[in-house]
């Protein structure tokens, strides 16, 4: 009987230390291109977010900053006719969807960098034919240099980041961004990597627990 209720102990113990892992695990912010870690926020708010925006979704909606507000975001920069990475980077999408599909507090975005091409109708197919749900995910069209600027300067989504790029220079990268409720930037993660992709997927369990 003690033997009993000492593997009973055991289990209970080792049960609540996993169910707690997340809790005791924090995530970084960011507020450099650079990507170094910082551990505490400033008190009197002065830390870099994503800035006020006005872009359409796949519905002909508008979504804007206050869009991001009370959500946990993986922001993504895409074209519908990429015959390259972005199909790969879908796939991921797809993955994540299907994982956090009952959560609310989870939100998907993809930005279109040849908005010019991806109209409100194109965006519309793309979501069909990719099983895209709108509730989750996501699918933006704007302004390019609207696009351009959030992409490179606010969500810092290029790895190449050094260099001083306008919209002539093509935006093109496989990074998810993590955008944390508050609209700070908690991590970047390669998309056609399977290990970070599950580190991202662990990321979020731990920004749920926030």
């Amino acid at each position: 009987m003690k033997i009993n209720k000492l593997y009973l102990l055991l289990f209970t113990v080792a049960l609540f230390s996993c169910q707690n892992k997340e809790q005791l695990r924090k995530l970084p912010y960011y507020n450099t291109s650079t990507f170094t870690p910082v551990w505490e926020l400033p008190e009197d708010g002065s830390f870099h977010s994503i800035r006020d925006f006005k872009l359409i979704d796949q519905q002909g909606k508008a979504f804007t900053a206050d869009s991001l507000k009370g959500k946990i975001c993986v922001v993504d920069f895409f074209f519908t006719s990429c015959p390259g990475i972005c199909p790969k980077m879908a796939k991921s999408m797809t993955a994540l969807q299907k994982d956090f599909f009952n959560d609310d507090s989870v939100l998907l975005i993809s930005h279109s960098v040849t908005p010019q091409q991806d109209s409100v109708a194109t965006l519309a197919q793309y979501a069909k034919k990719n099983n895209v749900s709108y509730n989750k995910w996501k699918l933006l069209t704007g302004e390019k240099e609207e696009i351009y600027n959030l992409g490179r300067k606010f969500y810092f989504v290029e790895e190449d980041l050094g260099e001083n790029k306008d919209t002539s220079i093509f935006l093109h990268t496989e990074n998810f961004v993590l955008i944390d409720k508050n609209k700070i930037i908690r991590g970047i993660y390669n998309s056609l990597d399977p290990t970070s992709m599950l580190s991202l997927k662990e990321d979020i369990k731990v920004l749920e627990q926030e």
